[in-house]
């Protein structure tokens, strides 16, 4: 095993042979060939793209649950699932939230419980010193919201270890603080059927009668402190006592308003019910499935069903194992798979053009088959009036687009045929326009989701109740406004730059709420400065590009992980990543600098880091879905961002204004 001074000293090799050598281009141009090749070679025949999309254990372990909670139990794939559980502990005895991470009590919990249920003995090593890192911990007791819930449905804690959530929340209307309508989607689509559970509270078959009691430091009869600190604020503490004050009084609630309230919530599922599951994400989805069975629904009943089968569509199988994703992105990544590959072919020394042309056109169509027209989702509530033009993350999920895909999918079909996409580009500018919130930012699913206070009630542990606006949300519809040039759009751009200027950090980076992480948000909102107009010798644009140099590796990538969201130094990991040094080169282009020893040392990294597939490998996590709490890895990042970047670098190289003309 290397040490880290033989580590350090091949770092510092790799980084004089990239000082020395300028990369020539017939090299560039067969790493674009390679790259274009192998990224071209995932496309479906219907023109899409979709990768796999990763997340802790936490997904696999309670879809595991979710059988013997059911009495569903399949020993193939349970089986399956364990081999991915055990190879993905770490070194500290538990789970981590994303590869490399430090260890999670709540993930560790229920991998634990799951490969329990599975079959493993809790005598054998893994399981051991996982149970004596859950101890040293504080034991389950101590775990997060969802994870308490989750033993409640197995009898494993009182129901009193959660929340006091009544239903009846359901009820209330938008103008109400607690109001289901004052949260984000995600939160929205799982609260419904979980108030459900809340109220009915039903317990898992488990017909093997697995229990895990042996992880709790003191029995939960015993525990009197479910519901505690650290807070976040006094808020905190206030609502800690209206939860105790609230325990006495819900039962008292009248029958028929009880009733109504089980109707209601009913009723918000049953039309956002498709293929794709509720929310199309996999705790909604299965929060759905438990809420069917303890109604007393049979599982042949078309609902259930529905909702049974679009949780399989969530499962990977690499033949000896099993993992299962928290939902799909084939929309993402059909948009970010088509501007890399219109990238390659882009340029006096294009590559593969009609044939990339041609396989875009395939891929235009399906997009303009998957935006959202007809459905005004729950995002109307704020914008009754405005009509729907959006595209959502997955195959199916119309009552959630999100304005992110929106902004990359139309930017893309604008660069393969702005005539031919007019109708389905005006619309999403149209949405997008509409979905702008009052400080001239914009959330993900929402307009103006951002009463933060709510992040501070007991069920929030995670903190991430809302969908506030967000820089890199934020950017990426400033890009695709100013591509389509309207000079009518031009306040609104003005108004949403002008948040960003409010939202760049002391460093002169910005904080990437959906992908990891200053890097990210830098990278996101630099492509929007440049495509708005702002100069790039502006402060704001200057202090972002001395922190992006400042940041570089000595073997010329860049690198950042999770741990970045957790206090860690921004821009700050190990080692260099292919995705992220993507992200930085092609935010350093954006600003003029594709002449700069920077970008030229990121470039040889990424033709240095392929493979012989004309692929680029990386196991860090690339993506988050609530910072501390949950993250992503989008396995189609170290492949389509590396491209882009490249091919950008030739394009840019071999053009009249040196200038980057899109938003993307």
């Amino acid at each position: 095993m290397l040490i880290y001074s033989d580590i350090l000293e091949k770092e510092n090799r790799v980084s004089e042979t990239l000082s020395r050598q300028s990369v020539e281009p017939d090299e560039i141009n067969r790493a674009i060939e390679g790259a274009q090749a192998a990224l071209g070679g995932k496309q479906k025949s219907d023109g899409h793209w979709v990768y796999e999309l990763e997340a802790d254990a936490t997904i696999p372990a309670e879809y595991v649950l979710l059988e013997h909670y059911l009495d569903r139990i399949d020993p193939e794939k349970q089986a399956k699932i364990g081999v991915y559980l055990r190879r993905i502990q770490g070194d500290h005895g538990g789970w981590p939230l994303y590869h490399d991470g430090g260890f999670d009590l709540s993930a560790t919990v229920k991998a634990y419980f799951a490969l329990k249920a599975i079959g493993d003995d809790i005598d054998a090593p893994h399981m051991r010193i996982a149970r004596e890192a859950i101890l040293d911990h504080g034991g389950a007791a101590r775990t997060n919201v969802f994870t308490r819930i989750q033993l409640a449905l197995f009898g494993e804690v009182p129901w009193d270890a959660a929340p006091v959530m009544p239903v009846e929340l359901m009820l209330l209307p938008r103008k109400a603080f607690f109001s289901v309508w004052n949260m984000s989607y995600w939160s929205r689509a799982v609260i419904a059927p979980l108030l459900v559970l809340n109220a009915l509270r039903p317990k898992a078959i488990n017909p093997r009668g697995i229990h895990v009691q042996e992880l709790f430091v003191k029995p939960p009869s015993e525990v009197t402190d479910w519901i505690r600190g650290p807070y976040r604020s006094v808020w905190g503490r206030f609502f800690k006592h209206l939860d105790s004050a609230l325990r006495p009084v819900v039962p008292l609630l009248p029958r028929s308003l009880h009733n109504k309230a089980l109707k209601a919530a009913s009723d918000f599922i049953e039309p956002r019910l498709s293929r794709g599951g509720l929310g199309a994400i996999y705790p909604a989805m299965a929060n759905v499935v438990m809420m069917y069975r303890a109604q007393g629904v049979p599982d042949s009943d078309p609902r259930a069903q529905t909702a049974w089968e679009a949780i399989q569509d969530l499962l990977v199988d690499h033949g000896d194992e099993i993992y299962c994703q928290p939902c799909v992105s084939p929309v993402w990544d059909t948009g970010l798979s088509g501007l890399a590959m219109i990238e390659a072919a882009s340029g006096p020394a294009g590559t593969r053009r009609e044939e990339t042309i041609a396989s875009l056109k395939k891929s235009a169509e399906w997009l303009r088959d998957h935006q959202i027209l007809n459905v005004k989702g729950d995002w109307a509530i704020n914008a009754p009036d405005l009509r729907p033009g959006g595209w959502a993350f997955q195959y199916e999920n119309d009552y959630y687009p999100d304005v992110d895909d929106t902004a990359v999918v139309a930017m893309l079909l604008h660069r393969i045929d702005p005539e031919g996409n007019q109708e389905a580009i005006s619309r999403a500018r149209e949405w997008i326009i509409g979905m702008q919130s009052t400080n001239g930012g914009w959330g993900a699913f929402d307009i103006d989701n951002d009463l933060e206070l709510l992040n501070h009630i007991p069920f929030s542990d995670h903190g991430a109740l809302l969908d506030p606006p967000t820089a890199d949300v934020s950017a990426r519809c400033i890009s695709f406004l100013a591509q389509l040039g309207d000079p009518d759009d031009r306040p609104v751009i003005l108004k949403a730059i002008s948040y960003l200027r409010s939202e760049q950090e002391a460093e002169g980076c910005w904080f990437g709420r959906w992908g990891t992480n200053y890097i990210y948000g830098t990278w996101s909102v630099l492509c929007a400065l440049n495509i708005a107009g702002v100069p790039h010798d502006d402060p704001m644009v200057l202090r972002a590009v001395n922190w992006l140099e400042s940041v570089q590796r000595a073997d010329g990538g860049w690198g950042e992980d999770c741990a970045t969201y957790e206090g860690g130094t921004p821009g700050v990991y190990k080692k260099s990543l292919p995705s992220q040094t993507a992200w930085a080169v092609l935010a350093l282009m954006a600003v003029g600098r594709r002449e700069s020893e920077a970008v030229r040392r990121g470039v040889a990294y990424l033709v240095s880091q392929q493979d012989d597939k004309g692929e680029w490998q990386e196991e860090a996590y690339n993506a988050v879905g609530f910072p501390k709490v949950f993250y992503l890895r989008y396995h189609g990042y170290k492949q389509f961002f590396p491209l882009t970047a490249l091919a950008r670098y030739r394009n840019l190289g071999a053009s009249n204004s040196g200038k980057v003309e899109y938003g993307f």
